[in-house]
């Protein structure tokens, strides 16, 4: 994937008439931040510092950041999808830059606005979708409505589901589904796909929902039998866990010694590839084979993690149900 990055300066600028016909939506733009307080605190803000929002989506955590930054603090935020851009160009603060980027274009995106490598103080993930993405149907990701399957986080490039379950062979289809969304009837909905699309194209949530669900005998409790399909198709048309794979390295190189780096994860899958990263960096380094070396001239580990994983307490869940899967890691890069 190429990725493309675009510096939107924080003069505001009027938005395109399909970003302001959802920012004016009520329910549209309505986004209730998970961890929002937690997540700020773990950052550890100091008021000259400079920090990355890696995932600006209607920019909970970017406010709380930036009402914690003195003059001298600078944040830069990123988000792929144009209506999350649309809408962070209304928040004119001179220390704030918003760059529509995916997340793999963090360094470039960081060295454009002048950012140093290993200068920075923190980085933070809110990972998944927001409430907007899920409640405005067009968008595709939700199976409550029927909309056109588009499923893109950036809906000016790539692959449109619809356009990839039409020419998906029915071995790939099932193991996407099988990997990205743990889906134990992973076979028999590819096979179904395949079927259906031979007599007419799938183009909409409601006719790949159906089409779902009739393959899936057997389901969770209060889980819709499509939630898994969706989930993993989603995660592919975007690469989600590919790009966090590529991006946290880089997170790691632009933070400065004693910089926190701040996931927020809603998923197992998300989730495994944060937690091994940290492990990995926090484990000690092993001694060459038949190498005398004694603990304290072997390198050191690079990262340290900082306190147990949180959730969402009950008072945050009777607000906003969907953080109950949300869970937040924290790890602080150590002196070389």
């Amino acid at each position: 994937m190429t990725t493309r990055v675009e510096v939107s300066r924080p003069t505001p600028r009027a938005p395109s008439a399909s970003a302001a016909a959802e920012i004016a939506s009520p329910m549209s733009e309505f986004h209730q931040t998970v961890l929002l307080d937690e997540a700020v605190e773990a950052l550890a803000i100091r008021p000259d510092g400079c920090y990355i929002d890696a995932t600006f989506g209607r920019g909970g955590h970017s406010r709380k950041i930036l009402s914690q930054l003195g003059p001298r603090g600078r944040l830069l935020s990123l988000d792929r999808d144009p209506q999350a851009i649309a809408s962070g160009a209304l928040l004119d603060d001179p220390r704030f830059t918003l760059v529509h980027t995916a997340f793999d274009g963090m360094a470039d995106a960081a060295k454009q606005v002048g950012f140093d490598v290993a200068r920075v103080d923190g980085v933070l993930f809110d990972l998944g979708l927001s409430s907007p993405q899920l409640d405005t149907a067009s968008r595709g990701f939700s199976f409550r409505f029927d909309a056109p399957l588009d499923m893109r986080m950036d809906t000016t490039r790539g692959q449109t589901a619809a356009a990839w379950l039409a020419e998906v062979d029915e071995k790939t289809l099932a193991e996407v589904i099988k990997d990205y969304g743990e889906e134990r009837f992973a076979l028999s909905i590819a096979k179904k796909v395949v079927a259906a699309r031979a007599e007419r194209p799938i183009t909409t949530t409601g006719e790949f929902a159906a089409l779902v669900r009739a393959c899936v005998r057997t389901r969770e409790p209060g889980q819709d039998a499509a939630t898994r399909t969706f989930q993993a198709v989603r995660i592919y048309i975007n690469q989600e866990l590919g790009q966090l794979a590529l991006t946290l390295p880089q997170a790691m190189n632009l933070l400065k010694p004693g910089g926190r780096l701040v996931v927020i994860s809603f998923h197992s899958l998300e989730d495994r590839v944060v937690k091994r990263f940290m492990q990995a960096g926090a484990k000690p380094a092993e001694p060459p084979k038949g190498v005398p070396l004694t603990v304290a001239q072997l390198p050191k580990p690079a990262l340290a993690i900082v306190g147990k994983p949180v959730k969402a307490g009950e008072a945050e869940l009777a607000i906003n149900p969907r953080a109950r899967s949300a869970i937040m890691r924290v790890a602080e890069k150590l002196a070389a």
